[in-house]
């Protein structure tokens, strides 16, 4: 006979786990990390380039912009540097904060 193991649903501990602050904090940080690796990329290649060739148009390396890109740098980006990267893609950078809906 076999005997079912009983799973619990992730929703609800992340969400219990996310009430922390300090572990609310660190996830956004590497929410946030994600997100520019996300956009540096689409930027990137909307504009086909390769990243050798971006790198090249703002000054730096090919692996500075991979690590980038990878989402895994432990450095945040300058705003600086996405500002370069975003006027080498043809494009330009842009900057907020989304706050949640009060009731």
């Amino acid at each position: 006979m076999k005997i079912k193991k009983q799973f619990k649903l992730a929703k609800p501990f992340f969400k219990k786990l996310l009430e922390d602050k300090v572990v609310r904090m660190q996830y956004e940080e590497e929410r946030s990390k994600t997100e520019i690796a996300n956009a540096v990329r689409t930027a990137r290649l909307q504009a086909n380039l390769t990243q050798a060739q971006l790198a090249k148009l703002i000054g730096t390396t090919q692996s500075v912009i991979a690590r980038l890109e990878s989402g895994s740098d432990k450095r945040v980006p300058s705003i600086p540097l996405l500002a370069r990267i975003a006027a080498a893609c043809g494009s330009h950078f842009e900057f907020g904060f989304k706050f949640k809906n009060v009731s």
